[in-house]
């Protein structure tokens, strides 16, 4: 049901006028610039320019409404495990083919998709990856992960839809969508 709720079609016709809160694309810069939802989709969610900074990169994740979203978020069901005494916090995202966010760390938590391919790289908490925090994780991979030696590489796999990640606390991790991707986390604790 979740999935049918989030084509295009579907998602512009609930939320077109709504306003949704972009971040920037880089490790440490928190600029948000809020625009409707329609014109988020219709003229901003584009390819990633590879050319591009993180900090000049706009990408919809994380900061949603829920009085304005939770009539979508009602009909989610996340993987079936809590931590004792928490709640969960989703974090809802539509992005670009070669957007992503780069390397990050926070507690733990699951990560779908739910149309398109997101391809995760990921590091434990004692290895920190080597990465510019401006650059986004398309030039990073561009430039940095070719000359990285076999044992300084990262974990990673590609989800694709209905696929789900578990993404362990304080564990490194960057993201970069294959296609135009919906998908959605769920942050434990």
């Amino acid at each position: 049901a979740f999935r049918a709720l989030c084509t295009r079609e579907k998602l512009l016709a609930a939320f077109g006028p709504f306003p949704v809160r972009l971040s920037t694309a880089n490790t440490y810069s928190y600029r948000k610039v809020d625009v409707p939802f329609q014109e988020y989709v219709e003229h901003l969610l584009k390819p990633q320019d590879p050319a591009r900074l993180g900090s000049d990169t706009l990408y919809f994740f994380g900061d949603n409404n829920f009085t304005e979203w939770g009539p979508l978020f009602q009909h989610y069901v996340p993987p079936p495990f809590r931590i004792p005494g928490t709640s969960p916090a989703y974090s809802f995202g539509i992005a670009g083919s070669g957007s992503g966010v780069p390397f990050h760390w926070h507690g733990p938590g699951f990560s779908e998709v739910i149309f398109g391919r997101k391809r995760w790289f990921l590091y434990p908490p004692d290895k920190t990856p080597h990465f510019h925090p401006n650059e986004t994780t398309l030039a990073w991979l561009q430039h940095t992960y070719p000359s990285l030696p076999p044992a300084q590489r990262p974990l990673e796999c590609t989800l694709r839809p209905g696929e789900v990640l578990y993404f362990p606390d304080r564990w490194w991790h960057a993201t970069l969508n294959l296609d135009t991707s919906v998908f959605i986390s769920t942050f434990l604790g």
